[in-house]
């Protein structure tokens, strides 16, 4: 017996992003990204021929973390900075716990919604 599961289309996901697209993702102002990047070590954007930055996934998925961290976790830059020198891990394990419970609360209110 063949099972068919239903089609699930991929999402593409850029390669590079640009230094505005990710203000967007994060709301906040290009010359906070700027200023993050020099700021921690573990953001090191590529920089086209012009010089624009182009930051790949693993940039964003760092500055998901700084932004968890600085944004909405409170820390100072040095306190964020030594988070992330002594456990990186601790800090994206607790940004990943967070970014599930707000899935399933979504979830769980689009259930209540439909009942």
């Amino acid at each position: 017996m063949l099972i068919r599961l239903p089609y699930k289309e991929k999402t593409i996901e850029k390669l590079y992003y640009s230094i505005g697209e990710v203000a967007r993702m994060f709301k906040v102002s290009t010359s906070l990204i700027r200023f993050w990047e020099n700021e921690f070590d573990i953001l090191k954007p590529k920089k086209n021929k012009k010089g624009n930055r182009m930051f790949t996934p693993a940039d964003i998925d760092n500055l998901k973390i700084i932004y968890h961290l600085v944004k909405e976790r409170g820390f100072t830059l040095d306190g964020a900075k030594r988070k992330l020198r002594e456990n990186k891990q601790d800090t994206i394990d607790h940004h990943e716990i967070k970014e599930s419970l707000l899935k399933l609360r979504a979830f769980l209110l689009q259930i209540k919604d439909n009942l």
